[in-house]
């Protein structure tokens, strides 16, 4: 063998592993589902996440004050054009909700009851991969992606009046997504590759092939479990108002892999208002977020589990981040309540590789009280710049009256677009439920809950089958294959769009992934915490000293 051929071979046979490494498939993206340090790094296929969804066409820019917040975000007769086009395949209509060119994969899939009352509907869709006229997926447009069909529990199940997948259905050519009647509401996400991108299509053949690994990444996320193995440093302390106590991490490059917070009191829900988590990494704060906000359980202890955070029932309070740092990093809480707190909190930190697409987690807070939902507006959640990835958000929302309040949708730029490549149908649909005036329940996943849902006709019977929707709600949502990376900005609105006149009180803590040169219009807010939302009157759900 000459000298050319063998060099020819070697080069080959690297090109071709690396070729099998970096493809993605339904094996690969099970695999980065869990895991924890994939979500640290900018992605090396450099996706961007889309959505196609039934959005009101009437939305087109903001400066139409009327079009921008028009709220008809289903299809219903013939006026109505919220999806693509109408097309007909041998003699039967089919009605296109989404289509997408090059590599891809749809990542999440979101369908409501079609009324409040009953499960299901008879409208079947299909989904067509890379070209192929026959469907790979066909099946009723709920019951397909609600942990009763193909796919099964963690990855789909039945939300509130709803049904949600996280399952991947990658693929390398196109995708065309059909209903065999008009659709109702829909939301379908996808990531988009670059066209360089190496992508095995699904197959119901590779989906029965991965089944002993679909088991192993299910029972993972039903059972996330804290890091036990690196160093931990705890911290143990009585802190008075406006105090502060700190720990530090060891010296040299690291990572902290799993933090558990727990204070000694929660009969003042507020606390969890008024106790402040704040970060820095080499240098650099990052993270300044109230506690309830960090972990997911909003106002008050409001137990929840999910992949990424745990509140556990003694008031036990436990985040799995992957935070890496270079050299250095500081954990402080601050107390900035009235009261003195008894503080208990422990990081575990672990080996971690910096490399050149390594971020800085970064977590900040917003409030506003009050609100007003007249006229109609957007309120930002947060606004970046630089290169980052947007990984999750907790959502605690007052609402003094009784009329529902979850109708606004989200609004997201990435890289300055000219429009939001995610426009959704709902506040409520971003965190995965429906029909949320009667959706007043806890319910929990690994990567979206409603940990808290008051409302006052628990106080009264009589209206216990009305629509209210008075009080405080939380609600999480933390991304793992529907993360939004950006490269140059990120900008996430979401409409407030409620059914009255009224003031309403919103706080948001917000997580990402960015260079240290990625800027937040976020800033440390110590008098907007303080500023809680008062409750309708008589309503007993957070006791004031």
């Amino acid at each position: 063998m000459n000298i050319k051929k063998l060099i020819y071979l070697i080069a080959f046979s690297i090109t071709s592993l690396l070729s099998a490494q970096n493809k993605v498939s339904i094996e690969s993206l099970l695999n980065e589902m869990v895991d924890r340090d994939a979500i640290s790094r900018f992605p090396d296929n450099n996706f961007r996440l889309k959505q196609a969804s039934s959005y009101n066409r009437a939305s087109k820019t903001p400066a139409d004050t009327v079009g921008w917040f028009t709220n008809h975000d289903f299809n219903k007769g013939e006026l109505d054009l919220n999806y693509i086009r109408i097309e007909e395949n041998h003699g039967e209509k089919e009605w296109v909700m989404m289509e997408d060119t090059g590599p891809g994969a749809i990542v999440r899939v979101w369908s409501p009851w079609l009324n409040q009352l009953e499960p299901g509907s008879d409208i079947i869709m299909r989904v067509y991969l890379d070209g192929n006229p026959n469907p790979v997926l066909e099946g009723n447009m709920v019951s397909l992606f609600d942990g009763t069909g193909v796919f099964p529990y963690p990855f789909a199940h039945q939300s509130l009046r709803s049904g949600v997948s996280f399952f991947p259905i990658p693929y390398a050519k196109s995708c065309k997504i059909t209903a065999l009647k008009q659709p109702y509401f829909f939301q379908y996400t996808y990531r988009k590759y670059n066209k360089e991108a190496i992508v095995k299509t699904f197959t119901m053949k590779d989906f029965n092939n991965a089944k002993p690994l679909i088991e192993k990444i299910g029972k993972e996320l039903s059972n996330p479990e804290n890091t036990k193995e690196g160093k931990k440093i705890a911290l143990k302390e009585t802190l008075k108002t406006n105090k502060e106590a700190s720990i530090h991490l060891p010296n040299g490059e690291g990572a902290v892999r799993s933090l558990v917070l727990k204070i000694g009191d929660y009969k003042d829900p507020a606390v969890t208002r008024s106790v402040v988590l704040k970060m820095e990494f080499d240098g650099q704060q990052t993270v300044w977020t109230p506690i309830g906000d960090f972990f997911g359980t909003g106002i008050g202890l409001n137990p929840v589990q999910g992949w990424y955070q745990t509140v556990e029932t003694d008031g036990t309070m436990s985040c799995r981040w992957v935070m890496p740092y270079k050299k250095s990093g500081k954990i402080t809480v601050l107390n900035l309540g009235k009261e003195s707190v008894n503080v208990q909190l422990e990081a575990v930190i672990g080996n971690y590789k910096w490399d050149a697409q390594t971020m800085y987690f970064n977590a900040a807070w917003r409030g506003q009280y009050p609100v007003p939902t007249r006229p109609f507006s957007d309120w930002n959640y947060v606004s970046l710049k630089g290169r980052g990835v947007y990984v999750g958000d907790a959502l605690t929302i007052m609402n003094p009256v009784a009329r529902w309040w979850g109708e606004g949708d989200e609004k997201i730029w990435i890289d300055g677009e000219d429009f939001p490549s995610i426009f959704g149908t709902g506040t409520e649909d971003y965190y995965a439920y429906s029909w949320g005036g009667r959706s007043t329940e806890f319910y929990e996943h690994p990567f979206h809950a409603q940990p808290r849902s008051f409302v006052y006709s628990k106080l009264n019977p009589k209206t216990t089958n009305e629509k209210n929707t008075s009080g405080y709600s939380t609600e999480t949502r933390n991304r793992a294959l529907d993360v939004m990376p950006f490269e140059s900005s990120l900008i996430l609105d979401m409409e407030v769009w409620s059914g009255t006149k009224c003031d309403m009180g919103y706080g948001v803590g917000i997580y990402w992934y960015g260079d240290a040169n990625t800027k937040s219009n976020r800033t440390p807010d110590p008098k907007g915490v303080l500023n809680l939302p008062p409750l309708p009157e008589g309503f007993p759900n957070i006791e004031k000293k």
